[in-house]
Order: C-alpha cells, then structure tokens, then sequence
C-alpha cells in the first residue's frame, strides 16, 4: 500500500535486519563488521537457509510488490539490484515455486506463458549480492543496487512459493491494463513496513 512516508524511511536496514541478514552467512560477526566499517559495501551472501531468493525483471516484481501490498499479505525484504527485484522469501521457495507455476499452466512448459517472465530462484547452493544497508542517498542506491523494503527485524515475515505464484499471476494479468512505460517517479510507490506480519 502506497504511503506518504519518505523513501528514506523503509530503505535503510535496521540493526536487527542487518543481523537478519548477516545470520545467512557462515561468519555472520565478520559481515557485520564489515557493514560497520562499510555500510555502503554490497555484501554476497548465501540462500537456502535464513531467507530464498526470487529474482524477477524489475518492472514485473514492481508490478508483483504492488499486487502483495494492495491485494495481499505484504511482502519481506526487497531489493532493487541490477535492474532485477529481489523478493526475499522463505527457504524452500526456489524450489517449489518453479513446480507450483507449472501445475497451474504458468511454467516454462505451461500453457500460460505470455505474461509471466521466468523467475529465478536462489536457493541451497546459490548466494546473492544484497545491496548496502545505507538508504537511498548512498552511492549504490544510485546505481540501482537499493532496499525498496528493508529487513528491519531479526525473524522478518518471508513469503512462500504459494503467495510468490499469486502475485505472479495477479501481476501478468494486471500487465494487460497497464502502460509499458514505467511511472515517471519511481520511488512513488513507498510501502507501509508496519503491515508486514
């Protein structure tokens, strides 16, 4: 749900979402420490465990982000990194997600395939870049790499492959009524954190 908050308000981690997120790693003391001494400093860090990853193209996870806060339960974490959206989502999501597009004719092989592009999921064995934990007025924020919705508690809400699929859907049929030119202001779209569950 849009908000009159500034976009400065969600973009910047929490320490409780930087411990969220360091969690994933292997030496979660030495990611924060390194955040510390560089809160501007994307971070690589693994799936599969603390948090999976759905990768989308950015205008249609734009377009999945607004149908889960509008339409649905909200979202978790969500990052804008090299013109892809990255929707943090609950382990085992990369996985099943692919399988549950497919039953319902979404899939690669689905008759249904015009309005969703493929999403990609990061998960065991796969690492993402997350963005910094400073808000939009850093260097990376400018580049592309930025939170939209920002781990702000240790034990964050996460989807699962089920509300991923929904907001997939929703966003592909909603795609036929809308402009394919993206909103002139692209950070018009603030959301309200506190909806999350």
């Amino acid at each position: 749900m849009s908000s009159t908050r500034n976009a400065s308000d969600v973009s910047g981690v929490t320490p409780d979402g930087a411990a969220w997120l360091a969690s994933a790693g292997t030496y979660p003391r030495s990611t924060l420490s390194l955040w510390r001494e560089c809160p501007d400093a994307p971070v690589v860090l693994p799936c599969g465990v603390v948090f999976d990853v759905v990768s989308t193209p950015a205008v249609f996870g734009r377009r999945m982000l607004d149908r889960m806060w509008e339409e649905g339960p909200g979202s978790g974490p969500v990052a804008e990194f090299r013109g892809r959206m990255l929707l943090f989502a609950a382990p085992g999501t990369a996985q099943r997600l692919p399988a549950l597009m497919e039953w319902e004719e979404w899939g690669a092989r689905g008759a249904r395939t015009d309005g969703v592009p493929p999403l990609l999921g990061h998960g065991t064995g796969d690492a993402v870049t997350v963005p910094a934990l400073t808000g939009a007025a850093s260097p990376a924020a400018r580049s592309g790499s930025r939170w939209l919705v920002a781990p702000d508690t240790r034990r964050p809400w996460l989807p699962g492959p089920e509300v991923l699929l929904w907001a997939a859907v929703r966003a592909a049929r909603a795609a036929v009524r809308i402009s394919i030119f993206p909103p002139a202001d692209r950070d018009a779209n603030v959301y309200d954190v506190s909806r999350r569950r």
